[in-house]
């Protein structure tokens, strides 16, 4: 653990399987000091938490349960309650129930903790990342969606596997909407320091629209496979949002693609995922996309579809 993050703590509210996965990486990352587990079940959270102490002795970080005043001072908080997808249902069908359980929870946090940064992870991220926003009167760039930073993590892997490279040597991010309507830019795709189109050239490997679409399928439907076969997704998640809170904690400036509330093509106040720039005052959006004119058409009627949702919520 390094000096600057021996002062932070961070409180993670659900101890479902997101909320507790997410507090034991953290716990290992030894990221922060100090790490409170909230869930309206407190004997779960309780649980969570005295087992995940009983492994805090191969960390210098604490944990234990807590209540929503325990977020007081926390340098982020990390939402993962809600009710959770099923089989066959669409992120966007969720909003419903859990806009009910923000509607309740945003404001005591944001009382509790009223300098803190929110990252929500709950779906349908977008939607509730801008009830999030709303309801706790922070500014954007202190309320982040963990968005398509899960799916930008599948998609380099899909690519990885497809042209036989390692995930880390392969830079393409996935925008717009967590969901049914994301975006992959393959206009600045790259392998290698070599764009995407020019590799394949070289390496004798496909690039073509068949070739591509498979790619964005399965990224596209990796969720729900892992749904309808374990019932959950959990580690990847877990994992990203450790990823997205390790910048906010060093002041890294790192770029990562989360969603946050702004004005995409033309359509306003709406949360959807660009790369944004990381750090201990929240998610900065500094430098737009040179997008081709498809992936910006694609970004507006993502934003569109999020934002008839967001709509709904209200009425």
């Amino acid at each position: 653990m390094t000096g600057h993050a021996k002062s932070h703590k961070v409180a993670i509210i659900g101890a479902g399987s997101v909320g507790a996965t997410t507090a034991y990486a953290l716990l290992l990352s030894g990221l922060v000091a100090e790490i409170v587990l909230i869930d309206i079940d407190e004997n779960r959270a309780i649980g969570e938490a005295t087992d995940m102490a009983h492994a805090a002795h191969f960390t210098q970080t604490r944990i234990r349960a807590g209540t929503y005043a325990d977020c007081d001072n926390a340098a982020a908080v990390i939402i993962t309650a809600g009710v959770n997808q099923k089989p066959g249902q669409s992120r966007l069908d969720l909003v419903k129930t859990n806009y009910a359980v923000f509607e309740s929870m945003v404001p005591q946090i944001a009382a509790a903790a009223p300098d803190t940064i929110l990252i929500v992870a709950t779906n349908p991220v977008d939607v509730l990342t801008h009830a999030a926003h709303k309801l706790s009167g922070f500014p954007v760039q202190r309320v982040i969606g963990s968005g398509t930073a899960m799916d930008t993590t599948r998609f380099r892997h899909e690519l990885g596997k497809a042209y036989s490279v390692n995930p880390r040597n392969v830079h393409a991010i996935i925008i717009g909407e967590h969901g049914d309507s994301q975006i992959p830019v393959w206009s600045l795709a790259t392998i290698g320091s070599m764009r995407l189109k020019d590799y394949c050239s070289q390496a004798g490997k496909p690039f073509d629209k068949e070739h591509m679409d498979g790619v964005s399928k399965r990224t596209r439907e990796a969720a729900y496979e892992l749904i309808k076969r374990k019932g959950k997704t959990n580690y990847g998640v877990a994992s990203v949002l450790v990823s997205i809170l390790d910048p906010i904690i060093n002041n890294a400036d790192a770029i990562v693609t989360v969603s946050r509330v702004g004005n995409y093509e033309g359509v306003e106040d709406v949360a959807l995922s660009m790369p944004c720039k990381l750090n201990r005052d929240g998610a900065h959006q500094d430098v737009p996309l040179l997008l081709d004119a498809d992936e910006r058409e694609a970004v507006r009627k993502s934003a569109l579809s999020i934002k008839e949702v967001i709509v709904s919520c209200k009425s």
